[in-house]
Order: C-alpha cells, then sequence, then structure tokens
C-alpha cells in the first residue's frame, strides 16, 4: 500500500486528526528540515506529514529548506507526495475559495537550492519534467473535491515567484500574458526535487485571495487568514477521501 506524504504550507502546520506514532528528526546532507517528519495515521492510512513552512509559521518562502525537505520524506518512507499550498487567484474562475490541481507550472524564483544533481557528480543528470505533476495523483485529487462537492478546476499552470512580498499588478498581468491561472511562492523548486528522487508530486492549491489588481482593494493578510480558516477544513476533508481511497 502506497505510503502518503502530506507538505503542508500557509494554514495547514499541523494535521488535526493524525495519530502521531512517531515524531522523525532527520539529518539530511542537505541541513535541517523545516520540521520534524510526523508518522501516524490518518484516514485509516499511515502517512507522513511535514510543515513547509515549520510549526509553528516561521519560515518564509524562499527560506524553506526544499532539498532537506524532500530528502527526509524519502528517506522515511514517502512514496509519494500531495503538496497544499495557498495560492493567488488570477483567472477568473480563480476566485478566493476555489480548489485547483494544477498540470503545469512555470518558475519565476531565483537563487533556491534547486537540484541534488550537483557537486562532484560522476555524471551530469537531466531529468525530465514535461509534466511536472503525476497524472494518477492528480486524478485521486480531482476525484476526491469532486465527490465532497468543491467547487475546483482539474487544470492550471502555476506561477512560483520568489516572494516573501506579493505580485504588483505590472507582474500579475505578465503571468497572465504567460498563460498562469494561479500565483504561489512554494511550488518551486518542490516539484522538480521530487521529479529528481523519483517521488509522484502533486499539488492541491487553495485560492485564498484574488491575486494583485483582479479585484477593487488590495491584499491584506487578514482576507487571506480567513480564506484559510474558511477553506483548511475543506483540504483536509479531501486529503482524508485522497488516503481513504
Amino acid at each position: 500500500m502506497t505510503v502518503y506524504a502530506i507538505i503542508g504550507g500557509t494554514g495547514l502546520t499541523e494535521l488535526d486528526g493524525l495519530t502521531i506514532s512517531a515524531v522523525l528528526n532527520l539529518d539530511t546532507p542537505y541541513g535541517a528540515p523545516s520540521a520534524p517528519v510526523l508518522r501516524g495515521n490518518y484516514a485509516g492510512r499511515e502517512v507522513l506529514f511535514l510543515a513547509r513552512h515549520g510549526h509553528p509559521h516561521r519560515i518564509a518562502p524562499h527560506q524553506v529548506n526544499y532539498r532537506a525537505n524532500l530528502w527526509a520524506l524519502k528517506h522515511a518512507g514517502a512514496q509519494a507526495i500531495v503538496a497544499v499550498n495557498a495560492v493567488g487567484g488570477i483567472h477568473p474562475a480563480m476566485g478566493t475559495g476555489h480548489f485547483c490541481v494544477p498540470h503545469q507550472i512555470i518558475d519565476y524564483t531565483s537563487g533556491r537550492e534547486h537540484t541534488f544533481f550537483e557537486g562532484e557528480l560522476e555524471h551530469v543528470t537531466h531529468v525530465d519534467f514535461s509534466y511536472p505533476y503525476d497524472a494518477a495523483l492528480r486524478e485521486q485529487l480531482t476525484a476526491a473535491l469532486a465527490t465532497g462537492g468543491c467547487a475546483f478546476s482539474g487544470e492550471g499552470v502555476y506561477a512560483c515567484t520568489q516572494g516573501p512580498r506579493l505580485e504588483t499588478v505590472a507582474e500579475i498581468a505578465r503571468l497572465e500574458r504567460d498563460g498562469c491561472d494561479i500565483v504561489g511562492m512554494t511550488g518551486m523548486p518542490e516539484a522538480v526535487l521530487a521529479r529528481e528522487l523519483e517521488l509522484p508530486y502533486a499539488c492541491l492549491a487553495l485560492v485564498v485571495n484574488p491575486a494583485a489588481g483582479k479585484s477593487t482593494g488590495i491584499i491584506t493578510m487578514a482576507e487571506i487568514e480567513q480564506a484559510l480558516a474558511e477553506g483548511i477544513d475543506k483540504v483536509k476533508a479531501v486529503l482524508a477521501r485522497v488516503l481513504a481511497e
């Protein structure tokens, strides 16, 4: 039976209902992960959980040690990863509270440690990243969203920006011209590191605000926090349905 790992993003620093059997403080060749890897039972299945930003939420998107996080999950026994991400909505369909299971991603970040294949290598390694998200895992997520009656899009292009600041109106206009539907700060290099480790990986994105210029007002943290509070129970229910199936 597949051992799933859940990477919790903003608003999901702990997984209520997880019966913890082990707290794994793992050393990695890349430094310390954001938090201990929790092993336990959720929805009747063994699962691993890692808080991407630490617990409490304290690590900015550009400072997350993505390599340590992915290495730790792999060596804890993860066989597939569901990443939960809070995002801004660019496409008109991506309103606050909407879910998206992206099928593509564009990386706008810089300066992040983005590969395991560097240093003194015996040979250069390239991984195919044409389709960054695992198709079967995406289908599981969309089926769970449909069963739960959630408003969702089964496709979308995720724009990953550097952060920690939010984007300008002009930057969002550029991302829209590039074909992006949602925008976040943590989708990369997480996705490609999972690919390098041969771990199936998919993203469950919750829209928590309209992107810059997509509403009449400015974006506030109060708005984002309210959307997270209203949407996080749905996120947990979707994860439970995926694991139960």
